[in-house]
């Protein structure tokens, strides 16, 4: 029998960050193959700041999470043996492989992927990552030529995308990211107009300067102050899609609502939360478009990649220092 390293939910960080106690690592046997599944080697996992959520139970959108159980993650993988007839040896699969060495796996619960030279874009641009801001930006921002854009956590795997779409929709572009260097990368790589380094600068500054009372768009990956400063400065009949707060996620706590909000009425905007996968019907058309942008050079993407095994833990906590530049993935050992 083979050895399948597996890394366990051990703890619920709410209202803390992440320590190396929230998680288990454990060696077990890999099963055998059962009927209509599929033994998948895990070569690459993906992380995203909705992974903490998920260890806490917040959110309401997954089933819930059970200490013990193997750690939730999206995975790209080889299949090593099959009995669903849908798979054969030797293709190239992702689905929510988990954090594991192996993973046996229901076929419905994965997809075929194509063996090509954007293979981890299956985890980033053309993933969940490249869906979420098609989706959020064209679904609730929904951009016109001349637009104001303005995307917080631009630099991260969603929001550097979310700026390319709405560059391709004709929008002027303003990101907000942390650090002269990924502001510099916003500007002179992914092709924003304008980039606001929270960091070292005033953001409700910077955007008086750059866009006073004209965001038409305000695409939030953030929430808490800088959503705040962003609604002082919306345009008449904004739009805001709210994707995910991760000014909340190292403490768990939920902020309070944000000062400006009745510019919403004054403004005559919107503001509409969204699920990616309430859009899973469309994926294939997303995906199928997200590929030809980037092949005709209109979308460029950066991947960060960690390596080993026992590293996967460290990786997730990436997320919240803000060490990561591109999205984050690990390539297994």
């Amino acid at each position: 029998m083979t050895d399948n390293r597996q890394w366990l939910i051990n703890g619920r960080p709410r209202g803390r960050g992440l320590v190396d106690d929230d998680f288990k690592k454990v060696v077990t046997q890999v099963p055998e193959c059962a009927d209509g599944h599929v033994l998948v080697k895990n070569e690459f996992l993906g992380f995203d700041p909705a992974l903490k959520g998920w260890m806490e139970n917040i959110g309401g959108y997954v089933a819930p999470t059970e200490i013990g159980e193997i750690m939730r993650g999206s995975g790209i993988g080889e299949v090593i043996e099959s009995r669903h007839e849908g798979f054969a040896k030797g293709d190239k699969v992702m689905g929510m492989l988990r954090w594991q060495d192996y993973a046996h796996i229901h076929g419905r619960e994965i997809e075929k992927i194509e063996n090509d030279d954007m293979l981890t874009a299956n985890l980033s641009a053309l993933g969940t990552t490249g869906v979420t801001a098609y989706f959020g930006l064209l679904k609730h921002g929904r951009p016109q030529p001349g637009d104001t854009l303005v995307v917080s956590g631009a630099a991260g795997a969603t929001g550097s995308m979310v700026g390319q779409i709405g560059k391709i929709a004709g929008c002027r572009t303003i990101g907000i990211a942390g650090g002269k260097e990924k502001c510099e990368w916003l500007v002179n790589e992914v092709g924003y107009d304008h980039a606001i380094d929270y960091k070292n600068e005033d953001v409700r500054a910077g955007l008086k300067e750059l866009c006073d009372q004209s965001i038409n768009v305000f695409f939030d990956n953030v929430g808490g102050k800088i959503l705040n400063d962003a609604l002082a400065h919306i345009a008449m009949n904004a739009r805001i899609a709210i994707c995910g707060g991760i000014s909340r996620y190292e403490t768990g706590n939920l902020p309070a609502g944000p000062e400006n909000y009745f510019n919403l009425i004054f403004k005559r905007a919107s503001m509409s939360g969204f699920i990616v996968s309430d859009y899973a019907s469309e994926f294939p058309e997303a995906r199928k478009r997200l590929r030809q942008w980037i092949s005709e050079g209109k979308i460029t993407y950066k991947e960060d990649i960690q390596q080993g095994f026992d590293n996967i833990p460290n990786t997730l906590k990436r997320l919240f220092s803000g060490q990561n530049f591109g999205k984050q993935m690990l390539k297994l050992d």
